[in-house]
């Protein structure tokens, strides 16, 4: 290709994966897809299990952490995120949730009506193949796959009945638009592996002689003529390079380094910009504003009989017998990773739907991705979906390859501290209800001595920690709203050429886990630039 293509997309993860593969799939168009990290060779990205290996990984994943939160003791906290193709989706828990009609209709309702439910729900569709079958609500011919839990886990039954016991409905699909109720989750995989963005999306499209896949090749800046964006710079083998966009640059490096990449380049807070010497283009103040994430709370149980993944790990017989079951029949752990068990439920009263989400594991560690105990171990992990606390992502310098300061302000606001506390007093009332308190021998972490609120909102100072959700940071609205970054087309407000198409985009976050929100929005995204390119 030229030094010149119709289409740049920076970042190959869950949201530029698609987009690279819709926008040159009727060949009409020239698109060059930038990812900062390598191809997606490491076998561990495709075992699902094998997320574990990739948590920590130098190469694959950015490895940021947050600046002290006096919210959570002054403690850094660690954010993975993917540095691969595939992004986030190549390392992440392969948890398929789209959220509740609710988040949609809520982003319809602050100014962006494109967005609501009923007009996300055929992206959801179009994006899917499920296998729970056709139905109003799911897709049976899309890229990437929604993947049912076919064989049950003796824990896993135990905390289903158990909230059964409580008053949740045992469901097969949280999906539907209410995902109130318990169950198995369904993950993105496909015969037994990963199914990232790369796999679903780029994969079919490597061959295609209009795209163009640049690896290792970190953006550094946009190129911009006046308020308009007309390329990127970027560093690849130790050079700086640059490639010019002829229609459009589009931003899908994520709710970190999407805001960054618009600081560096002169769109963001002028106070912020003029501090560190960069030249306002157009002064946004919503950039690397409104940060949102889950913050997981993780109860840790010692389980009375050998029946967790735990036991299967610590042996050599073990691993050699989930290794060999995957080898064989793709399937066990190694198929399925962590978290099998799903519960969506209201832990304070005055919530009108589900606002606490449960990711039951059938092993246990100190840390997600960390080793596990060498007891027989289950986990419990509780984040609360809707949280009111907001935070910033903000340049540090000028200098593009220093990571952006991160500040999430978790338990901020009053209600995500009574929420979380809440949410640690039901996951201790579904382990103490039968039949799952026969299987439970103990408490591990916090502790039986954890008792009052005070000191359970402690332990979640002490022990919270991401669920890697982060979004906000570049949100949509309508330009009258001065912390609006795009409109509901996701064109950045006063710059032409430029879009963001990414979790950052979200007003507010979904009540759940972000993955497939965010290749729905960039499903979206590309029927949107589609459609403009034909007006032009």
């Amino acid at each position: 290709m030229s030094n010149t293509v119709d289409y740049i997309v920076v970042g190959a993860g869950s949201a530029g994966c698609v987009l690279a593969s819709r926008l040159s799939e009727n060949g009409k168009y020239t698109v060059c897809l930038f990812e900062a990290g390598p191809r997606d060779s490491n076998p561990w990205i495709h075992i699902p299990i094998g997320y574990g290996k990739t948590m920590f990984h130098d190469t694959l994943n950015w490895g940021f952490h947050t600046d002290p939160d006096a919210n959570m003791l002054g403690r850094r906290i660690y954010w993975p995120r993917g540095r691969t193709l595939g992004g986030s989706s190549s390392i992440n828990g392969l948890i398929y949730i789209r959220g509740q009609r609710q988040d949609y209709d809520r982003w319809k309702e602050s100014g962006n009506p494109d967005w609501g439910w009923e007009e996300c729900l055929p992206y959801f569709r179009k994006l899917e193949t499920n296998d729970l079958g056709a139905g109003p609500t799911r897709g049976t011919r899309g890229p990437l796959n929604a993947t049912s839990i076919k064989t049950g886990h003796p824990l896993v039954e135990a905390l289903i009945r158990a909230g059964e016991e409580l008053g949740l409905e045992r469901r097969h699909d949280f999906n539907e638009g209410d995902n109130e109720g318990i169950g198995y989750y369904q993950l993105t995989t496909r015969k037994g592996k990963r199914c990232s963005t790369a796999v679903a999306y780029l994969d079919p499209a490597r061959g295609r002689a209009n795209l163009r896949i640049e690896t290792d090749a970190q953006v550094t800046g946009l190129l911009m003529e006046g308020t308009r964006a007309r390329g990127v710079a970027y560093r690849k083998n130790g050079r700086n390079l640059a490639l010019r966009a002829a229609r459009e640059v589009i931003l899908s490096a994520g709710a970190v380094q999407s805001p960054q990449l618009l600081q560096l380049s002169g769109m963001g807070p002028a106070g912020l910009l003029a501090e560190h010497g960069v030249a306002v283009i157009k002064d946004l103040p919503g950039v690397g504003a409104n940060l949102q994430d889950h913050l997981q709370v993780r109860l840790i149980y010692e389980v009375g009989k050998p029946i967790t993944t735990n036991d299967q790990l610590r042996t050599v017989w073990g691993k050699a017998g989930i290794g060999l079951q995957w080898l064989l029949f793709r399937s066990g752990p190694l198929a399925i990773g962590i978290n099998q068990g799903a519960a969506f439920c209201r832990v304070l009263p005055d919530s009108p739907t589900a606002d606490a989400q449960l990711h039951f594991g059938t092993l246990s560690a100190d840390m997600a991705g960390g080793a596990v105990h060498d007891f027989s171990g289950c986990t419990y992990s509780m984040c609360q979906l809707r949280p009111e606390s907001r935070g910033t992502i903000r340049i540090r310098s000028a200098d593009p390859l220093q990571a952006p300061s991160i500040q999430p302000n978790y338990l901020d606001s009053d209600r995500d501290r009574r929420t979380a506390v809440a949410g640690v007093k039901y996951a201790r009332r579904l382990a103490a209800t039968a039949p799952l308190d026969a299987l439970m021998k103990r408490e591990f972490r916090p502790g039986g001595e954890v008792r009052g609120d005070d000191e359970i909102l402690h332990f979640c100072r002490e022990h919270g920690a991401t669920i890697f959700h982060p979004v906000g940071t570049a949100r949509m609205g309508p330009a009258s709203d001065r912390e609006a970054v795009v409109d509901q087309r996701l064109r950045v407000h006063g710059i032409g050429g430029l879009r963001v198409v990414d979790a950052s985009v979200m007003p507010t976050i979904v009540s759940g886990n972000t993955n497939v929100p965010t290749v729905m929005i960039a499903e979206r995204a590309a029927d949107f630039i589609l459609e403009d390119a034909r007006t032009v």
